[in-house]
């Protein structure tokens, strides 16, 4: 049977309330308005606080609390960023203790700002973050940051839990030094910052780094930055007595021309005492090690160093190379220093003490080896003590003191003296040159002044020489006493030996005067060799007295050269062997010569003359003209007892003469030119064959021929004038 279906029950219809519809649409609409003013207020405000920052309130309420945590700030704008926060632009840091020393200005600062504790009026800055900021570091009040050394790409973040300060990373690049710090200070809510810095303190700190960075900025680093890395902790109260450590690193450092690498130095700062633990670089020459101490407490520091770098290279890229101008090292020297410093006056008060050694070098192209010296300085005076080093010709020994107004320097040396030429005045170059040496002089000097000019030095020693030639005329060996002073060098005690003797005496040679004094000098060496040992323009003078034997001669005088006027020169020579003597063309042998000679600018004048002649006797003077141009002269003779057979037969060789010769003669002349010489005198014949005289020659012929024997017949005198 199908299903009966019931009819379903109808439903009574209501008309339908629009109102709940109406207001829930309603407060949607309005809600959606409300988020979309908020959210476009948010990005208003967001918008506003990005570009044009908060207002003067929020910066002073930031910076205050900046001042709480121990930053002395002040803040240009304060910023919103949606992603970092809020951000404090063109931020310039203080000097906690005087708001006038600006220490850094930093384009921006990120806050980390805790906002349930500022609107608590609590502290609120938890943290600040840096990244990538230009800070500029101003050394002069006013200085706009260009003119100022930067910290560049400078980073960090710090923190700042309860009276502490915090700083986990700071890293930046200084002068091209990747720099990077971290530690902690402490800042107690009772802090008080100790008393601020005077103005000539902080400019003298100022000047300090503004010497760093000017220094710095001469570097390059070829390798890559160096690294400084710094930690640090102490309490913001008392910042001197914070300890740091540093630790700077380098692969490869340019200065000028001076490369260096694997630098490392480590430094600590404790107890106001500054310590540098380890410096140490190396070159192509060697390595440089060093550390050292600065007591803030007596600012005074104490310091060692060994190196064996490239000395000259290093000192001329730090503009110190004047002191090594004139120096070439073959090999580094060794240097070992210490010493220490005083910093309390104006003028630093420094103490070193060394040894140095070069084992091979050149001093003004003067090749010099194995320079061994100890030294000390203070700043005003130097003392070199056992200096020694050697030259090809000989070695040198030397102690040397130089201060203020006072030259010390002995020297014992048998090094050439033609080695060290280029040392010397033009007069003293001059004068070296006119020696040679076979073998090394041994020189002792003792030398006292008032400064490093020689001008001014005097002094006495010892020179003793092997054979040497002087202006061209030898010795064996010769040693002399040696005085100097007022530009003047006095040679006493001289003992000169050669083949044929010796001379002894003193002589000075005066460079200032331009003049050599002789006293009591005594030989019985050739006077030409003599001569020319004082003046070789001389020796022409004296060529034609051609002693036999070397004569003894005192001398005693002054000859001046360079043109002077006051050259009065004595002569006494005495010649026991005798000499020979062109006279009108024939050669007189003279026996035991004596006579004195002066020598004036001009003239020379034999006086006193003695000598023996052919038996007999001759006595005379002359005065002979040395001025350029002027050849004149004047003498006169005497003879006596003359065997006249002699002279006849010398000068016309006539040998039947007979008697002797007796006679005067006074006579002038012009050079060597006998036909030039005017005269006249008288001559006696006496025990002679009066007409074998040449002149009355043929009357002898014709008197024998008329009267045999008459014609040579002896007559008792005979005389006559002419």
């Amino acid at each position: 049977m199908p299903p009966v279906l019931e009819p379903s029950a109808v439903a009574t219809s209501r008309a339908p309330d629009r109102r709940p519809i109406f207001f829930r649409r309603l407060l949607v609409s309005i809600l959606r308005f409300v988020v979309i003013v908020a959210f476009s207020a948010l990005i208003g405000g967001g918008w506003y606080l990005a570009k044009k920052g908060f207002g003067r309130e929020w910066r002073r309420r930031v910076v205050e609390e900046l001042h709480k945590r121990g930053v002395e700030a002040s803040i240009r704008r304060l910023t919103l960023d949606p992603f970092r926060g809020l951000v404090a632009q063109d931020v310039r840091i203080f000097d906690y203790k005087n708001r006038e020393n600006t220490l850094a200005l930093i384009s921006e600062i990120s806050l980390d700002i805790n906002y349930a504790a500022l609107l608590h009026h609590q502290p609120f800055i938890n943290a600040i973050d840096v990244r990538n900021a230009q800070i500029s570091l101003p050394f002069n009040r006013g200085e706009k940051p260009a003119h100022n050394a930067q910290l560049k790409n400078f980073r960090a973040h710090v923190y700042f839990p309860p009276e502490q300060i915090y700083v986990s990373q700071a890293e930046g690049n200084f002068c091209g030094i990747r720099v990077s710090l971290t530690g902690q200070l402490i800042k107690r809510e009772d802090y008080r910052p100790s008393p601020a810095l005077t103005e000539e303190e902080w400019q003298r700190r100022l000047a300090i780094l503004r010497r760093v960075v000017s220094e710095l900025q001469k570097f390059n680093f070829p390798a890559g930055a160096p690294t400084l890395q710094v930690k640090f902790n102490g309490d913001l109260a008392q910042m001197e007595d914070a300890r740091f450590e540093a630790t700077l690193r380098g692969e490869r450092l340019i200065r000028d021309k001076y490369d260096m690498h694997d630098l490392l130095v480590t430094a600590e700062w404790g107890e106001q005492t500054l310590n540098l633990t380890h410096c140490e670089w190396k070159d192509l020459g060697g390595t440089f090690s060093g550390r050292g101490t600065w007591s803030r407490q007596n600012n005074r520091a104490t310091f060692q160093a060994r190196s064996n770098i490239e000395a000259k290279s290093f000192l001329e890229a730090y503009d110190l190379g004047d002191a090594l101008n004139e120096v070439t090292f073959e090999a580094p020297p060794v240097i070992e220093i210490s010493g220490d410093a005083d910093f309390n006056s104006a003028r630093p008060g420094l103490k070193v003490i060394g040894h140095a050694t070069a084992p091979s070098f050149s001093y003004h192209k003067i090749p010099l080896r194995d320079l061994a010296v100890d030294f000390s300085w203070d700043g005003e005076r130097i003392l070199l003590r056992d200096l020694h080093m050697r030259q090809q010709t000989g070695e040198l020994t030397a102690d040397l003191f130089d201060g203020p107004n006072d030259f010390r320097l002995n020297i014992r040396s048998t090094i050439n003296p033609a080695a060290v030429n280029p040392l010397l005045s033009r007069e003293s170059q001059k004068f070296l040159s006119e020696w040679d040496w076979q073998r090394s002089p041994s020189i002792e000097l003792t030398i006292r002044g008032r400064g490093r000019d020689p001008t001014t030095w005097e002094g006495q020693g010892t020179i003793a020489l092997d054979r040497t030639r002087f202006r061209g005329i030898w010795m064996n060996s010769g040693t002399a006493k040696v005085r100097f002073g007022d530009g003047a060098v006095t040679y006493d005690n001289i003992r000169v030996t050669r083949n044929e003797g010796i001379a002894t005496g003193a002589f000075t040679y005066d460079f200032k005067n331009h003049e050599v004094r002789i006293s009591d000098i005594k030989s019985d060496l050739q006077p030409a060799e003599i001569i020319a040992w004082i003046d070789p323009t001389l020796s022409k003078t004296v060529a034609p007295y051609k002693f036999r034997h070397s004569p003894n001669i005192h001398a005693d005088g002054v000859y001046q050269f360079h043109g002077g006027k006051k050259t009065r020169l004595e002569l006494t020579v005495d010649g026991p062997g005798g000499m020979d003597y062109t006279f009108l063309g024939k050669t007189l042998p003279f026996d035991r010569v004596s006579g004195k000679l002066k020598f004036t600018n001009d003239r020379l004048e034999i006086g006193d003359l003695r000598a023996g002649l052919f038996s007999g006797t001759v006595r005379g003077s002359a005065d002979i003209s040395l001025a350029r141009g002027d050849p004149h002269y004047r003498a006169n003779l005497a003879v006596k007892a003359i065997d006249f057979p002699k002279l006849t037969d010398l000068y016309y060789q006539y040998k039947t003469a007979q008697g002797q010769l007796n006679g005067e003669y006074e006579f002038k002349g012009l050079g060597a030119d006998a036909r030039l010489m005017q005269g006249n005198g008288k001559v006696e014949v006496t025990n002679g064959n009066v007409f074998a005289i040449p002149v009355f020659g043929p009357l002898s012929d014709i008197l024998n021929a008329i009267v045999p024997g008459s014609g040579y017949s002896v007559a008792r005198k005979a005389d006559a004038t002419f």
